[in-house]
């Protein structure tokens, strides 16, 4: 029985990533899902993992209009429109996911641009085989420009899930490189480390083959290929070139022990797929657990915040008969 088992887990199954062109149309973004994750259950995935960014797309190129300093109209304009393709969780578009999910009785994590008020998150969203919606993951830390459109996420959304196929999270592009944010991830007690990505450089591969080594589990990359036809908002009167590959995927699945299992893959939008073994994780615990026999927390202690930090708390305020919530007046 595989580490941290319980009756009905599984130790071995089939998880698949998809590397697809990412839509900032929500209903070709839905079709795609749609399309690749029939795909993957058809050839036997249990967990199908799609890339950052997927529904609502990954303005590459763009600026919005800024410089240091100043913003332009047509700027806003963009990011107006930009925000009207991002989805709300829940709501419609959520709920379509999760039908999905049950359609083909898969666990589903789906890169999606989120919206909540006027700000938008980059975020994990995952779905149970039966449809429901699990939780969230927002990016902690947007990359470069990125912040400029992204607002960051908090510690109250970093889960972990366990499920009968294991301890199942993600982390977004380059919060993989935030070492403390792993640790956190690998004292959960992560086995599926979901990794949607939009970055296809020559590094990516060897980081998430270290990451496997480090956390002693499965490593799932999901990336996306377009090309820059994908793109006609974000590159305005420029005629798009077809043919630019802009984003070249290089999706991955990676064991504990860091062996390539499926990928990467540079040839366009595909699934790829993966038999695991989670007896694997046991075997490379057994020499490395980095936040068990391998820590030293007589030196090194990592404290991690996971409350909500809202902008604004709201209190009762009492009026001398009953309090009345600050909401409601």
């Amino acid at each position: 029985m595989s580490m941290g088992q319980s009756v009905g887990m599984k130790t071995k199954f089939k998880v698949a990533v998809a590397q697809v062109s990412p839509a900032q149309d929500k209903a070709c973004g839905l079709e795609k899902v749609a399309a690749f994750s029939a795909e993957a259950a058809g050839a036997g995935a249990e967990l199908v993992l799609f890339p950052e960014a997927l529904i609502g797309g990954y303005p590459r190129g763009s600026d919005f209009g800024t410089a240091v300093g100043s913003r332009t109209a047509e700027g806003r304009d963009a990011y107006r429109k930009y925000w009207e393709g991002a989805i709300d969780l829940p709501g419609p578009e959520s709920a379509a996911l999760g039908r999905i999910a049950a359609e083909h009785k898969i666990y589903l994590i789906v890169g999606v641009i989120e919206r909540d008020g006027g700000t938008l998150y980059c975020t994990a969203a995952f779905y149970a085989p039966d449809g429901q919606w699990m939780g969230k993951h927002r990016k902690l830390m947007p990359t470069a420009a990125e912040r400029l459109i992204w607002g960051f996420g908090n510690g109250s959304t970093m889960p972990v899930f366990d499920t009968p196929l294991g301890k199942v999270g993600a982390l977004i592009c380059w919060e993989n490189y935030m070492p403390l944010m792993r640790a956190a991830h690998y004292a959960k007690g992560i086995e599926i480390y979901c990794a949607p990505t939009a970055d296809g450089r020559d590094t990516w591969l060897p980081s998430m083959r270290h990451i496997a080594i480090e956390g002693r589990c499965f490593v799932l990359s999901a990336n996306q290929f377009a090309c820059r036809s994908h793109y006609p908002d974000v590159h305005g009167d420029v005629t798009p070139d077809t043919d630019e590959v802009v984003s070249r995927g290089g999706s991955c699945i990676v064991d504990p022990f860091g062996q390539v299992l499926a990928g990467p893959n540079f040839e366009g939008e595909c699934v790829l797929t993966a038999d695991i073994d989670r007896d694997a994780i046991a075997r490379g615990k057994f020499d490395l657990d980095v936040t068990g026999h391998y820590a030293r927390p007589d030196i090194f202690r990592l404290i991690v915040n996971e409350s909500d930090t809202p902008a604004v708390v709201f209190t009762a305020r009492s009026t001398g008969t009953k309090s009345i919530s600050l909401e409601d007046s």
